[in-house]
């Protein structure tokens, strides 16, 4: 049996290897092609799943949703295909005989729906502006939705006037909730009917206006599981910054008056109602205007009169999002470190209590009506985001998905988590990509990529991609860093608070102490480093580029290069305020301090500038400023900006060029490579 074992190990090994040379690197393209799924919505009995697909259309430019279903856990199947968009947002019927779901099939995006035994879908409403969200009612004979007021007439008659002008904060029209009848009896013998069709679409289309003459912006609602309120999130424009001042209120829909329940001096959530529709869970800042971008959020419940208003949740430090209230108890998903896990909110006693679904991380979920089933979607380190079945209390997961397979011929991403002491002793982690043929002896080429925010969150993946072609400068022979720098989601509110008045100087000392971490152990050439990232990772990027003379090249993705630049433009000004702490007028130092053009005459390295036309978030002025400063300074620098994006690149042609252009430019600086960018499709 010994004399075996050296046989055995020998084979075992031989098919490892041989199975990895089948293994191909794959395209641009291809990373940028996969399918995705997301957002399950179980039927009320639990033995249903809808959700959506995302997929790329190359040769109309875009990514495009559709629904798919999946009956009894069985493969699930395409649902809607709309030749001329998306389809999204599925809601079940309360029987679970319909689903409704947003669809643009003409001039604007309506709502839309099929019967669950097939056939055609129809058009419910015929408003004169998009619909961006609805509801059914509990009884199933009512769809509530959001629609902005028309006020087409008005703007034609004063630019017929006066020409086109627009008045800063105070040009907008309100989102006003309507609700239309559906005529579930008259539509049981579906399909129906050439010679009944019109009339019922027309008694379908009848839509009533619930609140008139309001001063307020709706922004969310939910129906109370009895169908007698409905509780509303207001606040008082559509400005963005406006959610700093959102209000709940309640809609009696016997009265069709309407109270506020709860209004604090700024921001409040409206997350859910209570089983028995006695009270309303809500987040809420309550009177700290400091907490919108990186204190914890607190969590309450309020009985309808108003009483019983407490605070739950309060030993938990992460937040809590996607939080449902059923018969068993409140469920939420947070991150924990790099892992999000679902957890159980005791709406009594305030607890929170961990669910161990067998996964790293699961990204969204929806529980049957009869509380006994849950669908979600859910990864780990080396899978795609598959949607699984399970029921309560849960048992071996279903999959319904088989998303994973697009990348089973695939060399991906081998990928493990690190830690490090950051300059003033703050423990960061990262994601350490590694090549597949990975030789712990050799020293490589080190490529940063920082996730933006800054709460977001660096995890594990198998395909990392956006507009940087990670999968390709691993196969190239290089290791790939994107570090959790202080700030980041998932390591609780002190960690999340740690850059607050030390914006990219304290980032900075995160990646650079990660750089010199994978220095000591021998495994990174410091000569052959290069930093990128996106929104707020470019930004820390921009710092490092002006700030360090590490870098071989450097890219800056839509980032911030100079804060009294950014606050005077931006769509978000409290961001700003809350992270320095200060305006520009209060305390300019702050600002000195924490811009990268601060110290733009130290700039050394070649530096990649990537952003979109019309970005509000990070206007572009920034990226400006950057490549003149640079190009004064005599850096190589280059400034690309997509024409038509706002703050993200969200069409795969662009995204495809962007990947291409970061490809070029650490080809050329790391690499020493010309590298010239196809212009045909091979």
């Amino acid at each position: 049996m010994k004399k075996r074992l050296p046989i055995l190990f020998f084979l075992i090994f031989s098919l490892n290897f041989l199975q990895s040379q089948d293994k191909k690197p794959p395209s641009f393209e291809e990373v940028l092609s996969l399918k995705s799924v997301s957002s399950p919505e179980i039927s009320p009995d639990g033995n249903h799943i809808l959700f959506q697909t995302n997929a790329v259309d190359w040769e109309k430019n875009r990514y495009d949703t559709e629904i798919w279903l999946s009956k009894n856990s069985k493969s699930p199947f395409q649902l809607t295909n709309n030749l001329d968009g998306s389809s999204t947002n599925p809601k079940w019927s309360p029987d679970g005989e319909w689903i409704a779901f947003l669809s643009k099939r003409e001039e604007k995006t309506q709502i839309q729906v099929i019967n669950f035994h097939g056939g055609e879908a129809f058009q419910v409403t015929n408003s004169k502006q998009n619909i961006g969200s609805f509801e059914w009612s509990p009884d199933g004979t009512q769809i509530a939705y959001i629609e902005t007021a028309d006020d087409s007439k008005k703007d034609k008659e004063k630019e017929d006037k006066y020409g086109g002008f627009e008045i800063e904060d105070k040009e907008f029209s309100f989102d006003q909730l309507w609700v239309i009848p559906f005529a579930q009896k008259n539509l049981n013998h579906y399909p129906l009917p050439a010679e009944k069709k019109d009339s019922i679409l027309n008694k379908l289309s009848e839509a009533i206006l619930l609140i008139d003459s309001a001063e307020f912006t709706i922004t969310d609602f939910l129906w109370s599981p009895d169908g007698k309120y409905i509780a509303f999130n207001h606040q008082p424009d559509p400005i963005l910054i406006s959610f700093m001042k959102s209000d709940i209120s309640v809609l009696d829909l016997n009265t069709k008056e309407h109270q506020i329940l709860v209004a604090n001096q700024y921001a409040d959530g409206l997350l859910d109602w209570s089983p028995d529709s006695k009270s309303i869970l809500y987040t809420s800042d309550l009177d700290n205007n400091d907490s919108n971008f990186y204190l914890n959020s607190r969590y309450f419940r309020i009985n309808m009169d108003g009483s019983n208003n407490i605070e739950l949740g309060k030993s938990f430090d992460e937040n809590l999002n996607n939080l449902k209230w059923t018969s068993s108890g409140i469920y939420g998903i947070a991150w924990q470190k790099t892992k999000r896990e679902l957890f159980n909110l005791d709406p009594i006693n305030g607890n929170v209590l961990p669910i161990n679904c067998g996964f790293e991380r699961i990204y969204d979920f929806s529980i049957s009506k009869n509380g006994k089933s849950i669908a979600f979607t859910a990864s780990n380190d080396d899978d795609l985001v598959e949607m699984y079945k399970n029921e309560w209390p849960l048992k071996s997961n279903q999959k319904i998905t088989q998303t994973s397979d697009q990348i089973k011929n695939w060399l991906t991403a081998k990928s493990e988590i690190i830690s490090w002491k950051s300059e003033d002793g703050a423990l960061i982690e990262g994601v350490l990509y590694k090549p597949q043929n990975y030789d712990p002896a050799f020293k490589y080429p080190l490529m940063v990529v920082i996730h933006g925010g800054p709460t977001g969150t660096s995890i594990p993946n198998p395909v990392p991609s956006y507009v940087y072609p990670i999968l390709q400068w691993l196969n190239k022979g290089a290791l790939v860093l994107s570090p959790n720098y202080r700030g980041s989601a998932g390591y609780g509110e002190k960690f999340r608070s740690l850059n607050v008045e030390n914006l990219g100087v304290g980032d900075a000392w995160d990646v650079m102490s990660g750089i010199k971490y994978l220095e000591d152990k021998g495994i990174v050439d410091g000569n052959s480093l290069a930093s990128m990232g996106w929104s707020q990772g470019g930004y820390i990027s921009a710092f490092l580029a002006t700030n360090t003379d590490k870098f071989k090249a450097i890219s800056v993705g839509a980032g911030i290069s100079n804060w009294v630049t950014y606050y005077v433009s931006t769509d978000i000004h409290p961001f700003t305020r809350q992270y320095l702490k200060a305006t520009p007028w209060s305390n300019m130092e702050i600002y000195k301090k924490t811009s990268p053009m601060t110290n733009i005459n130290n700039a050394k390295t070649p530096t990649l500038i990537q952003h979109g036309e019309f970005d509000r978030r990070v206007p572009t002025s920034n990226a400006y400023e950057l490549y003149q400063g640079l190009q004064d300074v005599g850096v190589d620098t280059e400034l690309i900006i997509y024409k038509g994006f706002g703050h993200g690149i969200t069409k795969p042609r662009e995204r495809l060029a962007a990947t291409w252009h970061n490809w070029k430019w650490f080809g050329k600086y790391l690499w020493g490579e010309e590298i010239e960018i196809p212009m045909k499709n091979e």
